[in-house]
């Protein structure tokens, strides 16, 4: 086991990770920028470096001075948590070719599922599902308009570097292909370094179910049931919740055997995340995650497997600590993402949080690097905190959530509580199965 860890990340993963750091006996290195001084996961690790300047490019992407730290602080190993540098197999190549542990997956691996035309090739070579689309990027306009007309209208436009919810456009015809297919190049290009595009078939209203899956060095491939996060707003989710309601248990052992067969195939080590369209028939990969999730915790609460302590356990070498057959899910679990944002336009809110005051009782949980004083940034990402909740029922748990919801206080910012709010007392939210479209849909009416 590790002796020392330096957490690649800040706010609220940050602080997660050096809990699980801390319970194994690691002390703990936070990186941070200028303008996190006074973060949290700064305030409870056992050490602290300052890599940068406030924008991301100058200190949490800032690779080498990551490496500086380790070996000023004597770290032995990188946990990048989510975002940032997580996916990039360049950063984790780095860190091997100095003799320092990624905690995640292979860096070939990281390369392998970063590109999603490469992704899904290899996946289709593994038995997994995948969309219809073309046969790798598309060279130009009159490619993009054959593999189109080939797949059949209407079809989606995605950036092979793309994430995050950028770099994809339906288009539902011809002219409409022309028009979006030079602009979207262009996005992709300023957001991702990369303009190439590939084409799939646009499913249309489908939901998103994602599987979790564990591998570690001695032969053991588990996976930890499944997400649906078909609640979304503009490519990016809002709610999550395990189980995924109104599936077969048919059709998810079908997909869990899948998904495993092809772990092992791969000789995959780590934490990954199998991401699927359901139609309501048939699951279709779109991609894979090589890193902790955002919304691993509802997976742990559900599961009652401490996924992170696992995946530092995994990187050091160490075997699995249980076997499939025990991980057996109980209940319903839901993660709510609070956001400091606007609640009628969504713009970011900064300042000062005047008042923090979290909700208590059985089956909650509140991932946060928040307190009373805390001065919100505005150079990073709006998430705040994750409100996690187990009920016995998906009913129980939804009862639960809104109960914990009017409980928690954060003044002196403005948040989208209240949306959570409105969309768990929804009619169509709480009957199960909602599309990824419902929410943009319905927000207006919410």
């Amino acid at each position: 086991m590790f002796d020392k860890v330096l957490i690649a990340n800040r706010g609220e993963i940050a602080v997660r990770i050096n809990r699980a750091c801390q319970e194994l006996g690691i002390s703990t290195v936070a990186i941070h920028s200028e303008a996190d001084t006074q973060s949290m996961h700064v305030r409870i690790a056992d050490e602290s470096v300052c890599i940068g300047p406030n924008p991301v490019n100058k200190s949490y992407l800032n690779a080498h001075a990551i490496i500086s730290a380790c070996e000023i602080t004597g770290a032995q190993a990188v946990h990048p948590g989510y975002g940032f540098l997580s996916e990039n197999a360049s950063f984790a190549k780095m860190l091997e070719d100095h003799k320092l542990t990624f905690i995640g997956p292979k860096s070939n691996h990281i390369e392998m599922m970063g590109d999603k035309i490469e992704a899904k090739k290899i996946m289709k070579d593994y038995g997994v599902p995948t969309v219809p689309g073309s046969e790798g990027n598309v060279k130009n306009e009159t490619d993009a308009i054959n593999s189109s007309l080939t797949i059949g209208f209407p079809v989606l436009l995605k950036a092979s570097a793309g994430g995050g919810g950028r770099g994809m456009k339906v288009v539902n015809n011809e002219k409409e292909l022309k028009k979006t297919l030079p602009i979207l190049k262009q996005e992709a290009l300023s957001f991702f370094g990369n303009d190439s595009i590939y084409i799939e078939k646009f499913i249309d209203s489908p939901r998103h179910i994602e599987v979790q899956v564990i591998c570690d060095s001695h032969g053991n491939y588990l996976h930890l049931h499944e997400r649906d996060c078909s609640v979304q707003r503009r490519n990016q989710k809002v709610i999550e919740e395990a189980l995924a309601p109104d599936i077969s248990d048919e059709k998810k052992q079908k997909l869990f055997e899948i998904c495993v067969n092809a772990m092992e195939k791969m000789g995959y080590l780590g934490l990954g995340t199998l991401e699927f369209l359901f139609d309501g028939e048939e699951f279709y990969f779109m991609e894979m995650n090589t890193r902790l999730q955002v919304e691993h915790p509802i997976t742990e609460m559900l599961t009652r497997v401490d996924l992170v302590r696992e995946q530092i356990c995994v990187a050091s070498g160490d075997k699995i600590f249980t076997s499939q057959e025990n991980i057996k899910p109980l209940g319903h679990s839901i993660e709510c993402r609070i956001n400091a944002e606007n609640p009628i336009n969504f713009k970011p809110s900064v300042g000062k949080i005047l008042m923090y005051h979290p909700p208590a009782g059985n089956g909650i949980r509140l991932d946060t690097f928040i307190y009373s004083g805390y001065t919100v940034p505005h150079y990073y990402d709006n998430l705040l905190a994750k409100l996690i909740v187990t009920g016995r029922t998906r009913n129980h748990a939804i009862k639960r959530a809104i109960r914990s919801l009017n409980e928690i206080v954060i003044d002196g910012i403005e948040t989208n509580i209240e949306l959570h709010k409105k969309i768990l007392s929804n009619k169509e939210f709480k009957s199960g199965g909602v599309a990824i479209n419902w929410l943009e849909s319905n927000i207006k009416n919410l």
